[in-house]
């Protein structure tokens, strides 16, 4: 059973991210404040629910969210400051895109960087825990996916429909005979190291 705040009457926006460990496309970031009165029976970390459940919840948290946002960061500046910088980056992307102005921000993970002065709290498996943070999963999640189904059509031979750009054995051959395209995170090892004997 999911909480619904950390510290009850507090405004709190919910923090969270996808694609951190993809091999092509942006991560993305959304940022979610929702009513004390929110209620989901199946809201949960994105990765637990189905495809399904996920767009039915987007639908949901959309309506009923007092603010919400998402913010992005691209292949390229994941390739200049790290993926881990870039993942705050584009929390902070969404943060900044609010509505409404948290008094607290909850972050899935054990990093971030404090958002203007805005105190925060990091949970370890906080989309597990707290209502706005799976709330901010479920709509990273959503909202990358659309993406890499966008990108998909330009560049079939990867499997982005179905892997999203994750390190998948089927995109890892891709680029192998296929090169790497302009998606792809030229910082990553985005091959397989092959291990050659001498016989």
């Amino acid at each position: 059973m999911l909480l619904r705040c950390d510290k009850p009457g507090r405004i709190e926006a919910g923090c969270d991210e996808a694609g951190r460990g993809c091999l092509a496309g942006p991560v993305f970031a959304a940022a979610v404040i929702l009513p004390e009165n929110f209620t989901s029976g199946i809201l949960n970390d994105s990765k637990q629910l189905t495809e399904k459940q996920r767009y039915s919840l987007r639908e949901l948290i959309l309506k009923e969210a007092l603010s919400w946002a998402v913010g992005i960061c691209d292949q390229t500046e994941i390739d200049q400051i790290n993926i881990l910088n870039a993942s705050i980056l584009a929390m902070h992307k969404a943060l900044e895109k609010l509505s409404l102005t948290p008094q607290h921000v909850l972050v899935d993970g054990n990093r971030f960087k404090s958002y203007k002065e805005i105190p925060h709290t990091c949970f370890v498996k906080g989309d597990g825990r707290f209502m706005s943070i799976a709330a901010a999963s479920v709509l990273a999640k959503t909202y990358r996916d659309d993406y890499m189904m966008k990108i998909h059509a330009d560049f079939p031979g990867y499997g982005w429909d179905k892997n999203k750009g994750y390190p998948t054995e089927k995109h890892r051959q891709a680029i192998s005979l296929l090169g790497i395209t302009e998606h792809h995170r030229k910082s990553f090892r985005l091959t397989d190291a092959q291990l050659k004997l001498s016989l």
